[in-house]
């Protein structure tokens, strides 16, 4: 056999990779925290976004209910200046043909 292939590495160039292997291992370490933490923070985001779409859906349920409430209360002020309208038209009618049969001597 080669001395080369029977002796092993030198003990210092063991420790020197040794080192470079754990330097390589806290990076990666680094890392992974970051991403976990980015990944948590994700998560909050989608919760917060999916809260946010459920109180938009029901704003706009509660804007439709108050625009037919508006718009029932726009045509009940107009039924109701109709009513009076009419109201006083029958009653100038009324006088007036209270009048032309007074005239007439009824």
């Amino acid at each position: 056999m080669e001395p080369e292939m029977t002796a092993g590495i030198p003990r210092m160039e063991h420790e020197e990779f040794a080192q470079r292997i754990k330097e390589e291992n806290d990076r990666q370490n680094h890392r992974l925290a970051i991403l976990e933490e980015n990944t948590r923070r994700l998560e909050k985001m989608n919760v917060s976004i999916e809260r946010l779409a459920v109180n938009m859906e029901n704003m706009l349920k509660e804007q439709l209910q108050q625009g037919r409430r508006l718009e029932q209360l726009e045509a009940r002020d107009g039924e109701l200046w109709r009513k009076v309208l009419a109201h006083a038209i029958t009653t100038a009618v009324g006088a007036v043909l209270a009048y032309l049969f007074l005239q007439v001597g009824m």
